[in-house]
């Protein structure tokens, strides 16, 4: 009895020490200024321990655009591929500029295709667009034939059709199929020019183009313009082209990068742009943290009044909870939005519901006429099964829900499911081991301690 007793001591005194260290590693980001963070920060190794948290769009400022793709001359097969890769593209090209964590993502809107960016951090709105819309738009186009041509330039005269190209039409081969750009120079002028190696698909489409058009020219157009019309002497294989367009050495290198940074799979056109204060979003995340603070303090309250002696463990249970998920939010690192804060507070509150099932079992044992430590033990056991269904039911929904839902929604559904996998830990392990950690013949004598609400045995 003694000796297992003296186990869980020793085995509670290393959790609390692992909630200290994981406190100090959590709270310090939110003190940036104070001495102990400096002094922590200053520690070889240690540094990590007051880096701050990775907060969402709603709460550290930053900008929100949404763009329109126009799928008028698309030649692909399938606009879901096309806006996947599109996102794929704008993710990796504001990426090289050092966003942290950008949003992108796309989304259906009145028979439209849509993409929404979100720059956490980024408040330079006109910075912001030129980021996205320095990403070219590269594509290959063939000749028409003579009799589209003359149509096409009577419409324009008569004011019926503005836009269209007279003269050479797309195809399906795009900037989606290049792979890389390199710069190189004419072996003969000494001049810059922009090798492109497409992919596999796209030298087969490549290959087939050139196949076609033998003898005729080919419009090269990046972002509507032609930049080169070379002339198709022979079926070109192998995927690999060149682009000469009398560019001088900067623009050469300029549009080498922009094309390795990703070249777009449709054209896109900015159709609302909207900034948001960095103050708004610190006075979001202050209340958000008053009220978290306020629950928390609320519900360490009723368990202590009303649980007594086990409400005061869940309590310290539930602190150490709440540093060991902040600290995983710092790790992993989660971007926390005002929604990811509510998930972390509902997941707080079926910490204590855990807890409370496991207290009103123990009191259950108690009343039976069990030994305080048995009573213990038997209510943990007994609890368990209905922890265990009614947390893996709600990881279920936040599984769901992060594969799912939008951005709001999936930032709620991961830091729910964090709060639900540690809220099982410390109800389970460190609740019972500071329980039975305490276990002793004074506390035996007075079994009123472990009992709830108004009844004394």
């Amino acid at each position: 009895m003694r000796g297992s007793t003296l186990r869980f001591r020793i085995f509670a005194i290393i959790i609390l020490l692992f909630g200290v260290i994981a406190g100090f590693f959590a709270g310090t980001s939110f003190f940036p200024n104070s001495k102990i963070a400096h002094f922590i920060s200053s520690v070889p190794g240690f540094r990590s321990f007051a880096q701050p948290y990775r907060l969402g769009l709603d709460l550290k400022g930053g900008t929100h655009l949404l763009y329109r793709a126009d799928f008028t001359n698309f030649q692909g097969g399938s606009k879901s591929d096309a806006m996947a890769g599109l996102r794929d593209v704008i993710e990796r090209r504001v990426n090289l500029f050092g966003v942290t964590e950008p949003l992108v993502q796309v989304e259906q809107a009145g028979g439209e295709e849509r993409l929404i960016v979100e720059l956490a951090g980024v408040r330079d709105i006109k910075e912001a667009i030129r980021l996205i819309g320095e990403t070219p738009f590269l594509e290959f186009k063939e000749i028409r034939d003579a009799s589209s041509t003359a149509t096409i330039l009577e419409a324009q005269k008569s004011g019926n059709l503005l836009t269209e190209d007279p003269y050479f039409t797309s195809t399906e081969l795009t900037g989606r199929f290049l792979k890389r750009a390199t710069l190189q120079f004419d072996p003969t002028t000494n001049e810059p020019i922009i090798g492109v190696e497409f992919n596999d698909e796209g030298g087969k489409l490549f290959e087939q183009l050139t196949e076609k058009n033998i003898g005729r020219p080919l419009g090269i157009y990046l972002d509507g313009a032609a930049i080169s019309l070379p002339n198709v002497r022979e079926k070109i294989s192998g995927g690999i082209a060149q682009i000469t367009g009398k560019f001088t050495l900067i623009e050469a290198r300029e549009l080498v990068g922009r094309l390795n940074s990703g070249a777009l799979p449709v054209p896109i056109t900015l159709v609302n742009q909207e900034t948001i204060d960095a103050f708004l979003g610190i006075k979001s995340l202050e209340r958000s943290l008053h009220a978290a603070l306020i629950g928390f303090a609320l519900v360490a309250f009723f368990m202590i009044i009303w649980y007594r002696v086990p409400g005061l463990i869940a309590v310290v249970a539930l602190l150490i909870y709440a540093t060991l998920v902040l600290s995983l939010f710092k790790l992993i690192p989660v971007t926390i939005t005002a929604a990811g804060i509510a998930g972390f507070v509902l997941s707080v509150g079926m910490a204590v519901d855990a807890n409370i099932l496991i207290f009103e079992r123990m009191k259950e044992e108690l009343r039976s006429g069990k030994e305080l430590k048995t009573a213990m033990s038997e209510g943990f056991l007994r609890a368990w099964t209905s922890i265990r269904d009614s947390n893996i039911s709600s990881l279920i929904t936040a599984v769901i829900l992060y594969w799912l839902g939008t951005s709001v929604v999936r930032g709620f559904a991961l830091t729910l499911g964090i709060g639900i996998l540690v809220s099982m830990l410390s109800a389970i392990l460190i609740s019972r081991t500071f329980l039975l950690a305490i276990v002793s013949d004074r506390f035996a004598r007075r079994r009123a301690l472990f009992l709830s609400g108004f009844t004394r045995q």
